[in-house]
């Protein structure tokens, strides 16, 4: 069988590199190998590492190269050039096999069996979208499986650039008023929202009727011939149905390409709509998305066994919350645990913080940082030689520029605001997001303070929007939806922390107070907690 081959030689490959996790790298080997053997899904949890699910590529490797039928791996491009460049020329000249590998946005032919390497954008366009450039049936393993929800909302998501209209005016010259008029009015009314930090809006039905109402007036411009291709149908792929027009949609050549998709959504059920501002230049773009992605996908997995590979999808084993939210029925699930030894953190959790929504909050969280600053500095000297990175985040936008301010005062240079430029003992000020994208270019911290936990904000128009969905469907919007995303930006966040063994400070007495406060310490598991300041805590050998 492929499991007893895959065990053998990946074992073999192992300790030849002096590779020491064997349990867990054989385990998700055989488990793959299994999925390709028996054509059966799996769901498996790596944990988080600096590296993501990196350390595991070759157990996934291992048995897509062994297999003799072709097999599509689905991966981001910088993961597809590691691969490339790194581990398949490993794994290939260990096996000494030569299967063939491509790399590409559709199959290459009906004889090929090597190895597809293709991104999560075009993968899930097509399945998303009917582009049946990729067959059916073929055993597909997805590296990053985290950003799977979000990936596939983005194929589902309508847009409607500025450039947009220009390009409108152009295939109906004859309504060319009517188009500027309708610009009009959704421009004064977007503009007449007040302003918030996200600069984005949630689109009322009345002023979805003013789109409405241009549709309705350029359909009646096609004629009567033009009419009858107006509402000529077609099948809607997976992931398009329950429209509100039983699946039909206006298919005008007139119509061009963003309209039409953008129609299509508007048409569709439990979308949202909405605008981002561009203050500055007076423009705005629209966007219509669905307000979940699990009815989209749970079509597309009965297609071909999916091996899904995250780092940290879900608290539990089952990963059911997860499986929920992107459509997965019942498949093998697998968790690895954490290296207790090799991966623990010092967790900084003082008792009787202020709640984050009093006025008290911000001067202790301005306290709070500048010492837990200090404290690495007395522990690590004055040696520039030694990384002494410290990262601060702060999502609330006038906080986090009190808290540059303040620390930059004491500081001087060392403090810098979202950049990835830093000093060997810089300060980096940061909000979640940019950190999410950045981390992996930054050296590792020796502190990461953490001023509250990355719960979604209800402020943000598109997070209030989605919990309304929940609540109208009485389910437990905050343990369903708030929750999980929160629980998995942190497990991400602190991962480059486990690296240097570094202190983690989460500075929210939400975690003390509220009952989901051991969920949080079990996502940040394993820890040492402590409460108070200690010097001790920072070496220069980390």
């Amino acid at each position: 069988m492929i499991e007893v081959e895959v065990h053998s030689s990946l074992r073999a490959f192992l300790r030849e590199q002096e590779n020491r996790s064997w349990p867990h790298h054989l385990t998700m080997a055989r488990l793959v190998a299994r999925a390709l053997r028996l054509g059966r899904s799996a769901l498996i949890q790596t944990g988080v590492s600096s590296h993501g699910t990196g350390k595991y590529r070759l157990s996934y490797l291992a048995p897509a190269l062994l297999w003799t039928k072709s097999v599509i791996l689905v991966a981001p491009e910088s993961v597809q050039q590691r691969l490339l460049e790194v581990e398949i020329p490993q794994m290939r000249q260990w096996m000494g096999r030569e299967k063939a590998i491509l790399t590409g946005d559709a199959w290459p032919d009906a004889d090929f069996q090597g190895l597809l390497l293709i991104s999560p954008e075009v993968w899930l366009a097509d399945r998303l979208k009917g582009l049946n450039r990729i067959p059916f049936g073929i055993p597909t393993i997805f590296d990053g499986a985290d950003d799977l929800e979000e990936w596939a909302r983005d194929q589902l998501t309508a847009s409607l650039r500025p450039s947009d209209w220009e390009e409108l005016m152009l295939a109906f010259p004859r309504k060319v008023k009517a188009i500027r008029d309708a610009r009009v009015q959704l421009t004064k009314a977007v503009f007449q929202h007040p302003a918030n930090p996200y600069e984005c809006y949630l689109i009322s039905p009345a002023e979805q009727d003013i789109l409405r109402r241009l549709y309705a007036v350029l359909e009646n411009a096609i004629g009567v011939e033009g009419r009858q291709n107006l509402v000529e149908t077609r099948t809607i792929p997976s992931g398009e149905q329950g429209s509100g027009r039983g699946g039909e949609f206006p298919a005008s050549p007139n119509l061009p390409p963003a309209w039409r998709n953008f129609w299509h959504r508007l048409q569709a059920e439990d979308q949202l709509m909405w605008a981002e501002i561009a203050r500055s230049q007076g423009q705005f773009s629209l966007y219509c998305g669905p307000v979940e992605v699990a009815t989209a996908l749970e079509k597309i997995w009965h297609h071909e066994p999916v091996v899904l590979i995250g780092a940290a999808l879900d608290l539990e084993t089952e990963a059911i919350a997860y499986r929920q939210r992107v459509g997965l029925g019942n498949l093998t699930c697998l968790k690895f645990s954490p290296d207790r030894q090799n991966e623990l953190i010092q967790l900084y959790l003082p008792d009787r913080l202020p709640m984050p929504n009093t006025p008290q909050f911000q001067g202790v969280l301005i306290q709070e940082v500048q010492m837990l600053v200090e404290t690495m500095d007395r522990s690590l000297g004055e040696n520039p030689d030694i990384q002494r990175l410290a990262v601060i985040l702060v999502e609330d936008t006038p906080l986090k520029a009190q808290v540059a301010s303040v620390m930059a005062a004491e500081f001087g240079s060392r403090v810098q605001v979202e950049k990835t430029s830093l000093s060997n003992n810089g300060i980096l000020v940061t909000g979640w997001e940019f950190w999410r994208h950045y981390q992996e270019a930054l050296p590792a911290p020796q502190l990461l303070v953490m001023a509250t936990l990355p719960i979604p904000s209800l402020e943000n128009p598109l997070v209030a929007g989605r919990v309304a969905h929940y609540k109208e469907q009485r389910k437990d919007w905050f343990r369903l939806y708030l929750l999980p995303v929160a629980l998995s930006e942190l497990q991400r966040a602190i991962a480059p922390v486990r690296e240097c063994r570094g202190v983690v400070a989460l500075l929210d007495g939400r975690v003390n107070n509220r009952s989901y406060g051991s969920q949080v310490l079990e996502a940040l598991s394993p820890l040492a907690r402590i409460n108070y300041l200690d010097s001790n805590w920072f070496t220069s050998d980390r």
